[in-house]
């Protein structure tokens, strides 16, 4: 009879020899580049330590509060004023109930991985593992920056708004004893500038009139703007930066002149309504703007497409964005990604870019599409970026992997990223690394790879680590 294995043992997804060959002897040891992830830059220049297993690991989480609701939690458990550990009894009820989801395998990896608990997480074991990690956090030994050493991050690239003063990255960058004590890692920031593309948001007029005043002069043209913006992305250059990010629902790329785009901005900043075409046509040519610039820095853009955020607007009205109430979206996206790409590529501006597609119906869209614009100047130099968000889990993760594989060369993929808020988060590259080895193990098992470890363990740690430290410079 087949053998039961253990949950979350040493091999845990690894189905094969050449599997468990391929992730203890290569993938295990690399270092972390964690080139995307939401990380507070205060918290690692003070070096952080956290009064409680809640504040460190449900704070902010809106994963873990989207399943206590569907558990039938209360809103007080999750965002509201109950106490830190009457939140962390009702995740602990909640666990049991998250079986195959990937919230049940992260758990409790983050459980070994931080605190060697090798207990499961319920109702009976909550106030033990409460108790028994809130202390290990207590001590300096599970600062910020040794929980980061202890997962080996090397770099941690966090996602800045351009009205961002970046003053944690500049003390990090200035305080010798800052980069060495504890971590030795580099914290690095990343362009975000959404806020200057979403000309529909009601909120628009007001981050021009901020950015204003940061920069130090009056914008009241397009042109002023993207000036405004050049600026701000020197100042980011200036501490380290070499990445941007968007998260948008598609890419825009309707055809248009710079005097349109200014006739259209002019028109939001005196507060007149502007028709969806026109939003359309203004967010495209501020795309394509801040793409050229890009280029010319030397970065890689990072787009991140397919979400449809805040479906719900009681929740929205009385919580605010970004705590549990976004989905997927079914967006048309060959079509304009393939023009947005094309217009770049025409006269060379191109940038470095990675493609984070939320629908997985569209993976092989995506796959394909990536492969029109690498000309050969830069190995991978346009990505099919990892699972995301309702992606970032097994299926998800090995569906992303197999349609890059099958139409593009895995070999050159830049690898796995958290995406994250939390500190706790890293046993995610784990995750990734696992299943990736327990793929190429597979097919080493079935005959459809040779069994040449060093050739193979050689691009599985490319994979996991080199690819992305020769991509983005780091």
């Amino acid at each position: 009879m087949p053998v039961t294995k253990t949950f979350l043992d040493e091999d845990f997804l690894l189905q094969t020899d050449a599997a468990r060959t391929l992730y203890h002897e290569f993938a295990k040891q690399m270092p972390i580049i964690d080139y995307h992830n939401h990380l507070p830059p205060d918290q690692i220049v003070s070096d952080k330590t956290f009064e409680n297993l809640t504040q460190v690991w449900l704070y902010g989480d809106h994963y873990k509060w989207r399943a206590m609701r569907t558990n039938g939690i209360n809103e007080s458990y999750c965002t509201g004023d109950k106490s830190d550990y009457q939140k962390f009894e009702k995740w602990a009820e909640t666990v049991p109930y998250t079986l195959r989801n990937p919230l049940y395998h992260w758990t409790h990896l983050e459980l070994q991985r931080y605190f060697d608990v090798q207990d499961v997480l319920s109702p009976k074991t909550a106030r033990k593992i409460y108790d028994e990690c809130s202390e290990k956090l207590q001590a300096p030994d599970y600062s910020v920056r040794n929980l980061l050493r202890k997962m080996n991050v090397e770099v941690v690239c966090t996602t800045d708004d351009p009205l961002d003063s970046l003053e944690y990255h500049q003390q990090l960058a200035n305080t010798p004893s800052l980069k060495g004590e504890g971590w030795g890692g580099v914290m690095r920031p990343a362009f975000r500038p959404d806020k200057f593309i979403l000309i529909g948001n009601p909120n628009f007029t007001t981050f021009v009139q901020k950015l204003a005043v940061v920069v130090g002069f009056e914008i009241q043209s397009y042109d002023d703007l993207t000036k405004a913006l050049r600026q701000r992305a020197d100042f980011f250059a200036s501490l380290g930066c070499l990445l941007s990010d968007h998260g948008l629902e598609q890419l825009y790329a309707t055809d248009f002149t710079p005097e349109d785009a200014n006739a259209v901005f002019k028109k939001a900043l005196a507060g007149q309504s502007i028709t969806v075409a026109e939003q359309v046509l203004y967010q495209s040519a501020i795309l394509h703007q801040l793409g050229t610039m890009y280029h010319e820095l030397g970065w890689t853009q990072q787009f991140h497409i397919g979400a449809l955020r805040n479906n719900n607007a009681r929740a929205l009205r009385l919580l605010g964005p970004d705590t549990g109430w976004d989905s997927i979206g079914d967006w048309s996206q060959a079509a304009s990604l393939s023009k947005f790409l094309g217009r770049l590529d025409e006269y060379d501006q191109l940038s470095k870019t990675i493609i984070y597609n939320l629908n997985p119906a569209d993976n092989e869209v995506i796959a394909t599409m990536v492969g029109n614009f690498n000309d050969g100047s830069i190995a991978g130099k346009v990505q099919f970026g990892s699972g995301w968000w309702f992606l970032d889990q097994k299926d998800g993760m090995e569906k992303q992997i197999t349609a890059l594989s099958n139409m593009g060369l895995l070999s050159r993929f830049v690898g796995m990223l958290t995406d994250s808020r939390s500190f706790l988060s890293f046993p995610r590259h784990e995750y990734f690394r696992r299943i990736l080895c327990n793929l190429f193990g597979n097919d080493i098992e079935n005959g459809e790879l040779p069994n040449d470890t060093e050739w193979i363990g050689k691009v599985v740690q490319d994979i996991c680590y080199n690819n992305a430290k020769n991509y983005f410079g780091f």
